[in-house]
């Protein structure tokens, strides 16, 4: 891993389209953006933050969320997430999340991330199969 200081940013946008919207995907019936997609996109935001300082088979899973979704988006809008490192725990990493439509924030927290090894990672979660 490159060294990593707090203070980067990471962004990351989508839109407001049918398959992210609460009634599609299971956390409500509203056709209204839905809390999962802009946790998603935040998650996005946290990992476009850090995935310039990766090497080899490095990267990073989420561990942890504390977000508030503050505010609705109609369909159609665009969503953007910002995260912000905020500490830099050995290869733990807390970020401070928000999310905007084209009308102003609407959602904010904070997230950690955990660096592991890609193939080590996936190896010991699949031989819960066996």
């Amino acid at each position: 891993m490159k060294e990593i200081i707090s203070g980067i940013k990471g962004t990351a946008e989508t839109n407001a389209d049918a398959g992210k919207l609460a009634s599609a995907m299971g956390s409500g019936s509203l056709k209204v953006f839905a809390t999962p997609a802009m946790t998603a996109l935040m998650e996005a935001a946290a990992c476009n933050c850090l995935s310039r300082y990766m090497e080899a088979d490095e990267t990073t899973v989420g561990t942890e969320l504390n977000i508030k979704h503050t505010s609705a988006t109609p369909e159609g809008m665009k969503v953007t997430a910002e995260a912000i490192l905020t500490q830099v725990n050995g290869r733990e990493f807390v970020f401070d999340v928000k999310a905007f439509d084209e009308s102003g924030e609407i959602g904010s927290g904070t997230h950690k991330r955990f660096l592991v090894y890609g193939e080590k990672f996936t190896a010991k979660t699949y031989s819960k199969l066996k």
